[in-house]
């Protein structure tokens, strides 16, 4: 459940996110013919692949199309069963966070390279994000890669199920309350002014956990 905020960006009236209506939706928003037509997801699959994040955990993975461009033996994960399905059918490995965290061969400590959050913390209320976000952290090897991807105000705004508006400074303050270590800042693949026009513009935080 995604939920709708109070003035200090805290959890007030429930918002489902985890209904096969989101998941229809994510679906749908992906298949349209003229992103077919024009191939629009193109630099973002650049994108992610030129992260090199490794064996990867996507957390928050949607339908899975992030996964796809990951390297071999990464896993997505995420709390809507309906979604996951979704990305089985496309023949991804995606499994619900229950099932995640019920499997001590897949959330074995420090067994993945690479942590991606792509679309993900917009959708959680400022007292949830590390509730959701920390059991992940460690499971990422010392040394990993993290990546945080977050719409700027155009895309922000586009959503209904978004919920707390995650520019540079909150992904930032993130990083520090999980323990990892800010690499590097930069808006894609626009200039930072274009997030207000350009509904696909993306803020970036590349982060590493610290060698043990």
């Amino acid at each position: 459940m995604a939920a709708v905020p109070d003035d200090e960006g805290n959890s007030a009236t429930p918002r489902p996110t985890a209904g096969p209506d989101y998941a229809e939706r994510l679906a749908r928003l992906e298949s349209a013919r003229w992103k077919q037509l024009l191939d629009v997801q193109a630099p973002y699959r650049r994108h992610v692949q030129r992260l090199r994040l490794g064996r990867t955990v996507d957390v928050g993975c949607g339908i899975g199309r992030n996964l796809e461009s990951l390297d071999p033996g990464s896993v997505g994960v995420d709390h809507n069963p309906h979604s996951v399905q979704v990305a089985r059918s496309r023949g991804l490995d995606a499994w619900t966070d229950e099932e995640f965290f019920a499997d001590p061969v897949l959330s074995a400590p420090e067994s993945f390279d690479g942590l991606l959050a792509a679309h993900l913390v917009e959708h959680l209320p400022a007292d949830q994000i590390l509730d959701v976000v920390q059991p992940y952290v460690s499971v990422l090897a010392p040394g990993g890669r993290a990546a945080f991807i977050t719409p700027m105000e155009r895309g922000y705004a586009s959503d209904a199920t978004h919920v707390r508006f995650s520019d540079f400074p909150v992904l930032i303050e993130l990083c520090a309350q999980l323990g990892l270590e800010v690499r590097r800042t930069y808006s894609f693949p626009f200039p930072r002014w274009t997030g207000r026009l350009f509904t696909y513009n993306e803020f970036v935080v590349l982060a590493t956990k610290p060698a043990a």
